[in-house]
């Protein structure tokens, strides 16, 4: 079977061995056309950094949409778990 490419291949490749920046990386060009593929490289990284960023936004919301209809329905159903409180206004009525 085909195998998805690495995510971080593309990452990799614009850092040298043991995570050290290349010398050409950093050293300033005069070359239009290097300045130009530069710019793109860097910017489709930023581009693929944002969309992560909301992929991990939107997953964090989900979480917190199921905690909180778990909560909602734990309350509904009256069985609060222990360690919970019951909302204000509520009282138990074998407490009367």
């Amino acid at each position: 079977m085909n195998q998805p490419p690495d995510p971080f291949e593309f990452l990799k490749s614009l850092w040298g061995p043991m995570g050290l920046p290349l010398a050409g990386v950093m050293t300033p060009s005069l070359v239009q056309d290097d300045l130009d593929r530069r710019i793109a490289e860097l910017k489709s990284v930023e581009n693929w950094l944002n969309m992560n960023l909301n992929v991990l936004r939107m997953t964090i919301q989900g979480l917190e949409m199921q905690k909180a209809g778990l909560a909602a329905m734990q309350n509904a159903a009256g069985g609060a778990s222990p360690g919970t409180s019951e909302p204000s206004g509520r009282e138990d009525p074998s407490k009367k």
